[in-house]
C-alpha cells in the first residue's frame, strides 16, 4: 500500500508543466512552481499530503518491527504511531471520496 502511495505522490507532482510563451529564445518558459501571489499549486500540496501519510506508514511500520524485535520501542510509542498513520489514510480517503464525488457531480451536469 505504501508503495502505491508514492506512485500517486510522484504522479500529482511530476505532472505536465504550464508553458508561457517564449523567453526570446524561441524556447518555452516554464511557470515557477509558485505563483506571484505566493500559493503553491494544488498538485503540490496534494504530493505533499500523500507523501506525509506514507511516510507516517513508514514510520508506523518500524515502530511496530521495533517492537516485535524488542529494540527499544515502547508498546505506547508504536501504538501512537499506528494511530497516526491510521487517521492520516482515513484522512485522504476522505478528501479523495469528496474529489470523486464532485468530480461525478460535474459530469453529471446539463450545459
Amino acid at each position: 500500500m505504501v508503495a502505491g502511495l508514492s506512485q500517486i505522490a510522484n504522479l500529482a507532482s511530476g505532472g505536465p508543466a504550464v508553458f508561457t510563451g517564449t523567453n526570446g529564445t524561441g524556447k518555452l518558459q516554464e511557470l515557477p512552481a509558485q505563483s506571484k501571489t505566493g500559493e503553491t499549486p494544488f498538485s503540490d500540496l496534494l504530493g505533499d499530503a500523500v507523501g506525509e501519510v506514507s511516510w507516517l506508514e513508514d514510520e508506523a511500520q518500524k515502530a511496530v518491527t521495533g517492537l516485535m524485535t524488542g529494540s527499544g520501542v515502547d508498546v505506547h510509542q508504536a501504538m501512537i504511531a499506528t494511530e497516526k498513520a491510521s487517521m492520516a489514510f482515513e484522512l485522504s480517503l476522505a478528501v479523495r471520496n469528496k474529489a470523486v464525488q464532485a468530480y461525478q457531480q460535474v459530469m453529471g451536469m446539463q450545459f
